[in-house]
């Protein structure tokens, strides 16, 4: 048995309550509850973020870090149909997909409103 988990990026977001509410009410995440105000854990499944709020003085670069989160998934098709409700509430332009790529992944990427990429990928057979 291996000993790694999962990776859990750090996200730095410049308003914590919105970045939680994107990745809960959108993407369908929960969040952990812990007695910070500038610090979030979201989790799906087995996929995890840290959401920290950016202070202006925490050594991230400022503004859109132009950064992509990729979640690898079993069923994109699935996922999609639960999110396309929540989606369809979204700037047209913030979503795209569910598309198969060339490189043999099927994907659905959803800008979030601090400008970060999230991608769901699948493997294609």
């Amino acid at each position: 048995m291996g000993n790694f988990v999962r990776i859990t990026p750090f996200i730095h977001v410049p308003d914590l309550e919105n970045a939680v509410a994107f990745f809960v009410d959108i993407l369908g995440f929960e969040r952990y509850p812990l007695p910070h105000t500038d610090y979030a854990y979201v989790w799906r499944e087995t996929a995890g973020i840290r959401l920290l709020q950016n202070r202006g003085d925490d050594g991230a670069p400022p503004g859109n870090r132009r950064f992509a989160y990729y979640v690898d998934i079993e069923d994109l098709d699935a996922l999609y149909a639960e999110l396309k409700p929540k989606l369809d509430s979204l700037p047209p332009a913030d979503v795209f997909g569910p598309k198969d790529q060339p490189y043999g992944q099927r994907e659905l990427m959803v800008l979030a409103p601090d400008g970060n990429l999230i991608v769901f990928g699948q493997a294609l057979a």
